[in-house]
């Protein structure tokens, strides 16, 4: 089911199926982190990435407890969005040899996946909001401000922490 399908009728099933998109992109990026803190060198970037790594199992947790508060059962529906971010990653990551250029890299493709997210919780929220889901609403805004919190972390690391500075003399 594509997301303007006419099988999504109502904006109840609208919010089902992009919780069940960020479902799906939550367990695609389970696989995908630990891909990316592998490739990393610099140590803050790697020591960030795990982190979110145990925060992403969370968040699934969470989602989890979202569906069962619906009366569902969770559900994951293909995200060619997250699909696509992580496979630009994973291209991206390939072509690139200075070890300095790829932390800046990871650093990047990091932030879009946090972007991604971050656009899908607060829709989600809104949505839960509208729809009378007071109850999922603080679940999903827990993700959120991780979601957030990462995006910083990554900012940190890039501007502060010598990731940018050093792929840039490379």
């Amino acid at each position: 089911m594509g997301i303007f399908t006419k099988d999504i009728k109502t904006m109840e099933e609208l919010f089902t199926h992009q919780l069940q998109d960020i479902y799906y992109a939550e367990q695609q990026l389970t696989k995908a982190i630990p891909k990316m803190a592998d490739k990393a060198t610099n140590a803050d970037l790697k020591s960030g990435l795990k982190s979110h790594l145990h925060d992403t199992k969370n968040q699934i947790e969470r989602l989890d407890k979202v569906f069962a508060k619906l009366g569902q059962k969770p559900k994951a529906t293909t995200c060619p969005a997250i699909d696509g971010i992580i496979k630009e990653a994973d291209e991206t990551a390939g072509d690139i040899d200075d070890k300095a250029v790829l932390d800046a890299a990871i650093a990047a493709n990091a932030q879009a996946v946090e972007h991604y997210e971050i656009s899908r919780y607060g829709t989600l929220i809104a949505w839960a909001e509208q729809l009378g889901h007071d109850d999922v609403v603080a679940l999903l805004t827990t993700n959120l401000n991780e979601e957030h919190a990462a995006n910083d972390k990554l900012t940190t690391v890039a501007m502060r922490k010598g990731v940018n500075k050093r792929a840039s003399a490379a």
